[in-house]
């Protein structure tokens, strides 16, 4: 039987394919292997991607430092200091040392008990076994350079050195309140390194020098070498606190209408207390009134009206606050001849930091001898635009540095007379060019632009310890194109509460402006603006339009628009200013004219011929 011609052919085919499947796996091994050897031989080398964050790692360093550096001036203010629970003036030593155990070292000096934490990094300085000095030395403070300082809070109110065989220190003082004192300790400026980082930091809470018994150490290492201070210009309370139980229970017995009261300011007719003024202290209860030249027609009269209205206020649960625009210069309202002192356009352009505290210290000493207790000045308005028709001679001048270094100084002036400031006009009504009692003024700005100008004063005077602020009727429409400052909580709330961490009282600009009036009827402006974040209306003319104020508000509550808690925020917060200022009914004798006019006059003769 023959075979088929295929199968011949198919034991070929198959060795053909077997032979060309070795040859495929031998070039392919040795292809490969070639190409391996190629690439090592070879490499290709390229370099590794630019760092995301290369560009900006400077930038977000110094914008660390700059946050740090405001959160030590805010907690500063409560005398604190971070990763501390702590309190200056408040805390026990016992106290310390049962959280902490006991300290690495301890020392014993002329001036004080030291102990030192080394694992905290922290010294403890103790008065009569209460700390009254908390001193760090975390390392992240060796991120903060000192220009980011004086950015952050101006220029000290004091600049001290020390120097001994292992240092050489500058210490910036800042007298953040009236209570507490926020040191920063550097190495000594030079010409190689004029910017130091900082060395360590101290809250100090002044006690008030007693006989013989020197206070405590200002010096950078009080283990190595203890020395003492004392400075007049600071309140002698060592526990600000301890307040805080008696303003609740303050609070806890007020009415309704009581704390609506407290969050009005409303102005007055006429030279006598009459019914309308009555009722506003005595039904109304109002938490304080404003006083305008009409008001006061010479220095008995004066002295006269407010030992009246005090003695009406005394079965009311807070005593009042008592106000006037006593600027200096252009806006001065007291009476009974005094001479008047030149604008601030003047005294910006003199540009001393003393002459200003000066000014202030005596702006403070008037008040306080009419029997007043709270000053809307100083000014921090920036006056940038040269139309502006309301700011002008008001102004320090058109340089945010400028303003706030003598602003700052003028209200510590007026502090030193334990005279309450207000600062103003928030954000800031310089770049104006309407006259809000008119209109409503529009700034066109973003934040960004109030942040290296308008907001520059405002922010370092809340640093330095201002304890109100008075917000303008302004429209910021980059900002919130509905409400103006003196309504809008973007404003209030955002910028001024949480990012500016001011914690004080705000207060509103007169609301019978027609900046207002124009365009909103003033019990609703008034309930708007406390939903905001406003804690004292100011309604400065028309006893209608305060019993109009204060209904709103009341009614505002009743329906539940605003909470009884957001009053009692308010309300606690005016009630501390009250406290912290030492506020009373008590009566005032006759002011002497002669002896502050004499101050006046020795004070220019002094700083301007």
């Amino acid at each position: 039987m023959t075979k088929p011609r295929n199968s011949l052919w198919k034991p070929l085919i198959l060795s053909v394919l077997s032979l060309a499947l070795i040859l495929a796996v031998v070039i392919f091994t040795f292809g490969g292997d070639r190409s391996a050897k190629q690439t090592v031989k070879n490499p290709t080398i390229t370099s590794p991607p630019p760092s995301q964050n290369s560009s900006t790692s400077g930038h977000d360093k110094t914008s660390s430092a700059n946050a740090l550096v405001k959160e030590i001036f805010s907690l500063s203010k409560e005398g604190k200091i971070a990763h501390t629970p702590f309190i200056s003036g408040k805390t026990e030593m016992k106290e310390v040392n049962n959280k902490w155990g006991e300290p690495n070292q301890r020392t014993e000096t002329a001036s004080g008990i030291y102990e030192e934490y080394r694992n905290h990094h922290v010294v403890f300085g103790y008065h009569d076994e209460i700390v009254n000095d908390i001193r760090s030395y975390d390392s992240e403070l060796k991120n903060i350079l000192l220009n980011e300082i004086k950015k952050a809070g101006g220029e000290p109110d004091e600049v001290r050195y020390y120097k001994d065989s292992t240092h050489d220190q500058i210490i910036l003082v800042y007298h953040v309140t009236s209570v507490y004192d926020l040191k920063w300790i550097l190495p000594k400026p030079t010409d190689q390194e004029p910017n130091p980082e900082v060395d360590h930091i101290s809250v100090y809470t002044q006690i008030k020098k007693q006989s013989g018994k020197p206070s405590q150490s200002d010096d950078p290492k009080p283990s190595d070498h203890p020395g003492q201070t004392d400075n007049p210009n600071q309140a002698d309370d060592p526990n600000p606190s301890s307040h805080q139980n008696s303003v609740t229970e303050i609070i806890s017995g007020m009415s309704l209408d009581e704390k609506i009261g407290q969050m009005i300011i409303g102005g007055i007719y006429g030279t006598t207390v009459d019914a309308h003024t009555k009722n506003l202290i005595s039904k109304y209860k109002v938490g304080g009134l404003i006083f305008y030249a009409n008001n006061l027609v010479n220095s008995q009269q004066t002295v006269q009206l407010l030992n009246q209205i005090k003695s009406d206020n005394v079965p009311n649960p807070m005593p009042l606050l008592l106000s006037v625009d006593q600027e200096g210069g252009s806006v001065s309202r007291l009476p009974g001849g005094l001479n008047n002192f030149p604008t601030n356009k003047v005294i910006g352009a003199i540009n001393n930091t003393q002459l200003s505290y000066k000014v202030g210290s005596i702006l403070g000493r008037e008040l306080k001898g009419f029997g007043f207790n709270l000053d809307f000045a100083p000014v921090l308005d920036v006056n940038s635009n040269p139309h502006n028709p309301v700011i002008g001679n008001r102004s320090f001048g058109n340089n945010p540095e400028v303003v706030s270094k003598l602003g700052i100084q003028t209200m510590k002036g007026i502090q030193s007379q334990n005279i309450i400031p207000t600062i103003k006009h928030f954000p800031g009504h310089g770049d104006t060019d309407i006259d809000s009692h008119l209109e409503l003024p529009i700034v066109n700005k973003t934040l960004m632009q109030l942040k290296k100008l308008e907001l520059i004063p405002f922010e370092r005077a809340i640093n330095r310890g201002a304890d109100v602020v008075m917000v303008a009727h302004i429209l910021l429409p980059k900002l919130d194109d509905h409400f103006p400052a003196s309504m809008s909580k973007k404003i209030m709330t955002e910028i001024l509460r949480k990012q500016l961490n001011f914690n004080g009282v705000i207060i509103t600009d007169d609301m019978t402006m027609q900046a207002i009036t124009n365009h909103f009827t003033i019990g609703r402006a008034a309930v708007e603006s406390v939903m905001a974040g406003s804690d004292i209306i100011l309604v400065a003319h028309d006893y209608n339009k305060i019993v109009e104020t204060i209904s709103s508000l009341k009614t505002a509550v009743q329906k539940g628009e605003i909470s009884e808690q957001r009053i009692n925020d308010s309300v606690s917060r005016i009630i501390q200013l009250k406290i912290k200022y030492e506020l009373n009914n008590s009566q005032v004798g006759n002011v002497n004219i002669g002896e502050i006019n004499q101050s006046i006059s020795k004070l220019l003769d002094e700083y301007t011929k």
